[in-house]
């Protein structure tokens, strides 16, 4: 077999091994970034089977089903239509599914984008690019998105674009001093002494050593755009009826029946606290295991046993 491949082949087992390895020490060193990883991971699967999963169609109504309490028929009830809540929460999974990991992607890329060339390039670019970002953060940050939600015709995609581009330019700052304090390194140097172009440098160099805040970014985001797109149902901003969300569940027959049917503001309130504790803890946990100055040099923070050696007399 040709050198290149076998070398070739061995480092793709070392890749394979050193992802096996830190999967294995996040399930041993951080039993709550766990549990949030399998909460998410159920989330997902959810939103994806909704259609399979859900026993009743979301939008079916018999007005003398109304006001059920949980039985064998209705896991979770009915509302104040009789439509089945159980449904209706596995359909609202996919929306939250798409509001959170849609809008943190979007957020992510705007974030990855205005940082990283702002830092990168610096002097003036960096001076008028921050002080549009200090602009934009003086304001309140939901009611900008419900000034521009208010323009455009409510829907999940206009409820995703917003709020990925206005987390983007709050975001963009995290981005922007992690690449201030890399390309200050002496490797950054050597490249531009080489020739290196500024693309190359930014892609080769740059990129790779802010993937770890990257990444801590976007799983942190999630829990907050799920929550953001739930804030802008509740306020009759965000997904219009009859396509159910969970905001929009505790806005509308939550708010409107809590008193005479309470757990049909439970459930979906319930729903969202869940997810959003397991997207942070997650989210929590894999900041600890990639930032290298909270790690140490084991990777994690338990102690290395030391094992004492008996001396000789």
């Amino acid at each position: 077999m040709d050198e290149g491949v076998k070398e070739q082949i061995q480092n793709e087992s070392k890749r394979h091994s050193a992802t096996v390895e830190f999967m294995l020490r996040f399930v041993r060193d951080k039993p709550l970034g766990t549990f949030g990883a399998i909460i998410i991971l159920l989330t997902i699967v959810v939103a994806i089977f909704a259609n399979f999963l859900a026993p009743y169609d979301y939008k079916a109504f018999e007005l003398v089903d109304s006001f059920q309490s949980p039985s064998i028929h209705h896991l979770l009830g009915t509302d104040n239509l009789g439509r089945d809540i159980l449904s209706r929460m596995i359909i609202g999974t996919r929306i939250s599914c798409v509001a959170g990991f849609g809008g943190a992607a979007i957020a992510t890329a705007v974030s990855v984008l205005i940082g990283a060339s702002s830092g990168f390039l610096g002097g003036i670019v960096d001076i008028v690019v921050q002080r549009f970002v200090d602009g934009f953060m003086c304001f309140p940050a939901l009611i900008i998105v419900m000034s521009v939600m208010a323009i455009l015709k409510p829907g999940l995609l206009q409820v995703v674009l917003v709020l990925g581009i206005t987390g983007g330019i709050s975001g963009s700052r995290i981005v922007r001093g992690a690449v201030i304090g890399i390309k200050q390194n002496i490797y950054i140097e050597a490249s531009r002494a080489i020739g290196c172009t500024p693309s190359q440098i930014l892609r080769r160099h740059i990129m790779p050593n802010i993937m770890a805040p990257i990444i801590v970014m976007f799983s942190v985001s999630v829990g907050s755009m799920i929550l953001a797109e739930a804030t802008l149902s509740f306020l009759g901003y965000g997904i219009p009826p009859p396509m159910p969300s969970w905001g929009g569940m505790l806005s509308l027959e939550g708010r409107r029946y809590m008193l005479q049917a309470p757990l049909m503001a439970v459930w979906p309130g319930a729903a969202l606290a869940f997810v959003v504790y397991g997207v942070n803890m997650f989210g929590d946990a894999l900041r600890d295991m990639l930032d290298p100055r909270l790690k140490g040099g084991l990777g994690s923070y338990r102690k290395p046993k030391i094992t004492k050696q008996k001396s000789k007399a």
